[in-house]
């Protein structure tokens, strides 16, 4: 048996000083781009589609739904005023006589700073374009640190497909992920649009009307290129059972999921319109059960699920789900627990149960200026939580390099995604 040679290795790069620990996991966490796996954003070919500027970030609901608990307005009186007379309203309402101390009052001041813009109404309104050309776009995403979003993508919304049918450019920054809301949650409703579309759909799931769904489907997959299948749901979410929703997730949906080896991502905990007369803004949260979630990662080993949800209460069963399915990916702080101190602790836990195997933030962007202040915020939670466990590592003697750094928090920002749907 022949000798085998010897092949010299250089010597590993020494370890990390503890007190250069901090400042290193900063920059390389600031330094690394970001892909943006769940936005309401659209590519700049969308044209107003995609909302951008200092009247829209003032008139996300958000802000909006925060505004009534300090001017009191009848919803009727503000629902008439134009756009640019409810901005003037909230700013004075939440930033002159009160300080804007929530998280998405001062996430305007983040923007404003993030660009060089005095924080002033005026000084916004006429530094903030509201018209989004391809430099302004390029210009914040690299603001926000973002290489790449994923649109949420709707074809059953008569105004955005009338642009999907135009074929529009696709800005090679922006995805689409296929949106099925109002498919799933109101199949009845959709019914009569399908059919004009030339689909022969039935208010029952006969054999056939299950054939022109998946044709509906592969049609508007092929069309948009999507990266993954997404639906979001109520805290009332279940799988199996006869419901329609769970009979078009286990005969339509799945099966192409399958077919065409996408991740289907499953949003889970909104109560839709629990005050009407706010409109957007007058969603809430319920606690949903993870008993769906086990359920559809036991039954189909092969099908990739991304999930978020949107109570406190839901993250920790979550995560320990994730443990127990390697085809969940849990991805972001969605909603009402995206702010610091929730997405603090959830991080930390993440981290805590999972390592590195998790994609820690999206920004769910309606405005496209809101990435600046999402990605921001996000990056300093990552950084500071990275941080802590790193040094631990080195406590208990175990040698952490800037390479190890700069490759875990890849993975978080970046490749996690990317390998979960096989396009790395």
């Amino acid at each position: 048996m022949p000798e085998t040679p010897h092949v010299s290795t250089p010597p590993p790069s020494p370890g990390l000083p503890v007190q250069a620990l901090d400042e290193l996991v900063a920059r390389i966490v600031q330094r690394t781009r970001a892909t943006d796996m769940h936005t309401h954003l659209f590519a700049p070919s969308f044209g107003s589609l995609l909302l951008c500027g200092a009247d829209e970030l003032l008139n996300f609901h958000y802000i909006v739904a925060e505004s009534f608990r300090a001017h009191h307005l009848p919803y009727s009186e503000f629902r008439h005023m134009s756009r640019a007379s409810r901005s003037d309203l909230i700013w004075e309402s939440l930033f002159v006589q009160r300080s804007p101390l929530s998280e998405a009052t001062s996430g305007v001041l983040e923007i404003g700073q993030a660009l060089g813009v005095d924080l002033r109404l005026d000084a916004l309104r006429e530094a903030l374009c509201d018209v989004p050309t391809e430099t302004y776009v390029t210009r914040v995403l690299d603001l926000a640190g973002v290489d790449s979003v994923v649109m949420t993508n709707d074809p059953l919304d008569p105004v955005e497909r009338a642009v999907w049918e135009r074929s529009p450019a696709m800005h090679p920054r922006f995805h689409a992920a296929l949106r099925l809301d109002r498919l799933l949650n109101h199949y009845q409703a959709v019914v009569p649009e399908l059919c004009s579309l030339g689909y022969a759909v039935r208010d029952t799931l006969d054999a056939q009307t299950v054939l022109e769904l998946r044709r509906f489907l592969d049609h508007w997959l092929e069309r948009m290129g999507a990266l993954y299948v997404a639906f979001s749901a109520g805290d009332d979410f279940s799988f199996p059972g006869e419901s329609t929703r769970e009979q078009l997730l286990e005969r339509v949906i799945l099966p192409v999921c399958l077919a065409r080896e996408l991740p289907l991502a499953l949003m889970i905990g909104s109560r839709r319109q629990v005050n009407q007369d706010l409109g957007d803004a007058g969603d809430s949260l319920g606690r949903a059960s993870m008993l769906p979630i086990e359920a559809l990662c036991s039954r189909y080993p092969d099908q990739r699920f991304f999930v978020t949800v949107l109570s406190r209460e839901s993250q920790h069963e979550l995560v320990v789900t994730a443990r127990k399915f390697h085809n969940l990916m849990i991805f972001g702080c969605w909603w009402f627990v995206n702010t610091d101190s929730l997405v603090t602790e959830i991080t930390r836990m993440r981290l805590e149960l999972l390592g590195p195997t998790f994609i820690p933030q999206h920004s769910d962007a309606r405005v496209l200026e809101q990435v600046i202040y999402k990605w921001q915020r996000a990056r300093h939670v990552i950084a500071r939580l990275l941080g802590d466990r790193y040094r631990r590592l080195i406590e208990m003697g175990w040698t952490v390099r800037e390479d190890d750094i700069e490759r875990d928090v890849r993975a978080l920002l970046n490749d996690n995604f990317w390998g979960f749907i096989r396009r790395a």
